[in-house]
């Protein structure tokens, strides 16, 4: 049995709810679908739980040092989904918000015995008593839910994550002095998060007008000005598009400003799902529906079309009167994206980052210095003040 660690606290998700007995209790069969057995993966050399090293892409012993590759099956790859046939089944027993995931499991680490109560949508921690990596068992692939399709696995390490951090938060204007001095001093949580992926083809039909300015002089004297006109032109054309990879959050709890300021994804990295990859973190599946998440993502493909539509009618203004879209080739991944949080105080109020575990990009909330902003607009108005008077005494 791996030793005890230290440990921060468990997320809110997961509820410590019976200590550690020895040996660990063995379930009854009548209790086996409220209480459940973590899945995790033993180390073959020493007997200790086996976590995904970013570094190295594979399964690491943080105890010997053993070093184990990721096992997919034979053929294993990232496939797209149909989407409409998707829909139509999620439609004919609505059963995504009521399925493995509802309310709460408890689940028994296999370790050290203590019974862990999971959540809502988590699906993967560690055991808050002995630190033993726990996944939930079934969800992923439960014919309840739609299966995940591919893993992007964590790139960045943590060490990697903090010094990106440290950069982040020198970058960042208007600091409070204590923060820009001593940096943030948080603990990172690393997290597998849910999105769904969209592809998309699309024929376009677009009738619009286009607006060319032109400038005539009127009046004279003191009154002499230059007033601006517009001709119009009647503009329609066609055109095709694809959309490759758009991707939506199906449920973070995060801003969604943060999480899109997070991409791009490299979605070329993408691995066939295996439960390997989430050993060591933490991993929700979706909250959002797979209907909910198409519909978000086709507004963002619309309002794209639209822009492309004005690019195409041209001049100085343009006015879209009608687009017609055909929509085809429509397909889905479910996928699980990695993200380092992390938490921090300053006076009592708590700022959240996270970081891209894929690429390094840091996005996040940050107080701002009161002080240093006063300070920095008076300098900028007497500045502002100094220009107007040489000013004045040159032409004077």
């Amino acid at each position: 049995m791996a030793p005890p660690i230290d440990l921060p606290p468990p997320p809110e998700d997961v509820v410590a709810t019976g200590a550690p007995s020895s040996p660990p209790p063995r379930p009854d069969d009548d209790d086996h679908d409220r209480r459940a057995a973590g899945r995790t993966f033993p180390c073959p050399k020493c007997g200790a739980d086996l976590t995904f090293d970013p570094r190295q892409q594979e399964l690491a012993c943080p105890y010997c040092g053993n070093m184990q590759p990721i096992a997919l099956e034979d053929g294993a790859d990232v496939v797209e989904q149909d989407l409409e046939a998707a829909l139509q089944a999620c439609a004919a027993h609505r059963r995504e918000e009521q399925g493995l995931v509802a309310g709460t499991q408890e689940i028994t680490c296999t370790s050290c015995g203590g019974t862990v109560q999971f959540v809502g949508t988590l699906t993967a921690s560690a055991c808050p008593y002995c630190a033993t990596p726990m996944e939930r068992a079934g969800v992923h692939d439960s014919p309840d839910r739609l299966r995940v399709d591919g893993v992007l696995a964590f790139q960045v390490e943590d060490a990697a994550a903090r010094q990106n951090l440290r950069t982040w938060t020198k970058s960042r204007w208007f600091l409070p002095s204590d923060l820009a001095r001593d940096g943030i001093q948080a603990a990172f949580v690393g997290v597998y998060l849910p999105f769904f992926t969209f592809d998309a083809f699309t024929a376009n039909r677009f009738s619009g007008m286009r607006g060319e300015h032109y400038y005539v002089t009127v009046g004279s004297g003191k009154s002499r000005r230059t007033v601006r006109h517009t001709r119009w032109w009647p503009v329609a054309g066609e055109f095709r598009r694809f959309f490759d990879d758009r991707i939506e959050s199906a449920g973070s709890g995060l801003p969604e400003k943060q999480m899109d300021a997070l991409e791009p994804w490299p979605l070329k990295g993408l691995k066939p799902y295996s439960p390997q990859f989430l050993s060591g973190f933490l991993a929700r599946t979706y909250d959002l529906t797979l209907e909910k998440c198409f519909r978000s993502a086709r507004r963002h493909m619309e309002a794209e079309l639209e822009a492309d539509v004005r690019s195409r009618i041209g001049g100085d203004e343009q006015r879209v009167l009608s687009i017609d879209t055909q929509w085809s080739a429509l397909t889905y991944k479910h996928v699980l994206l990695p993200v380092w949080l992390a938490t921090y105080k300053w006076k009592e109020k708590p700022f959240r980052v996270v970081v891209n575990a894929a690429t390094g990009e840091v996005q996040g909330e940050r107080p701002w210095s009161a002080l240093k902003i006063t300070g920095f607009v008076l300098l900028m108005a007497a500045l502002a003040a100094t220009i107007f008077v040489v000013v004045q005494a040159a032409s004077g």
